[in-house]
């Protein structure tokens, strides 16, 4: 054999290999990086609900210890977890918690998701992924189902990930979210 032929030899098995090895963390993202604890939190485009849409992201908050509820409008358990997280925000925004609701509702839902923020009286962040349940949020942060939050402390890591409604007021949660308050920003 040719060292010519030995040279397309090797850069044939080179070829293989990178094309496994991209293929394998393609389809097996979930499994080679889950989005769990102490894990740095995925970036996210989520779009607002104003009249004209403004682009939202995970930098937007940064700093900040932060409550991403995934959630959507035809949700039930959403609706019920919505009241105790809108009392966690009223106690804690000016302290530096910022809450972000990111709708998975379908595209072209703006309108009934303004109607159901109105009739909740959602007073935080509410953005919409424009990609719906299939979208890249859900993708990224690997929901399993709605809703399903995720708290993220000042230095970007997640602290807490919740499948399912809860009492987002409740005496442990408020503990939660007091600890990672008083931590300092790196």
């Amino acid at each position: 054999m040719t060292s010519r032929s030995q040279l397309a030899v090797v850069a044939g098995v080179l070829a293989l290999v990178a094309a496994v090895v991209f293929a394998g963390r393609y389809f097996l993202a979930d499994e080679v990086s889950p989005v769990g604890l102490g894990v740095e939190a995925p970036d996210f485009l989520a779009m607002s609900l104003d009249s004209t849409p403004v682009k939202k992201t995970l930098a937007d908050y940064r700093g900040n210890v932060v409550l991403i509820n995934i959630w959507a409008t035809w949700c039930a358990p959403c609706r019920v977890e919505i009241p105790s997280i809108e009392q966690l925000n009223a106690s804690y925004a000016s302290k530096g918690l910022k809450v972000v609701a990111i709708s998975v509702d379908d595209p072209g839902s703006e309108a009934l998701i303004r109607e159901f923020v109105a009739r909740y009286k959602m007073n935080f962040d509410v953005l919409h992924d424009p990609g719906g349940q299939e979208g890249k949020i859900s993708r990224d942060y690997q929901t399993s189902g709605y809703p399903e939050t995720v708290i993220i402390g000042k230095d970007g890591l997640i602290r807490r990930k919740f499948l399912g409604a809860s009492d987002w007021n409740s005496a442990s949660n408020r503990a939660l979210i007091d600890r990672l308050l008083a931590e300092k920003a790196e």
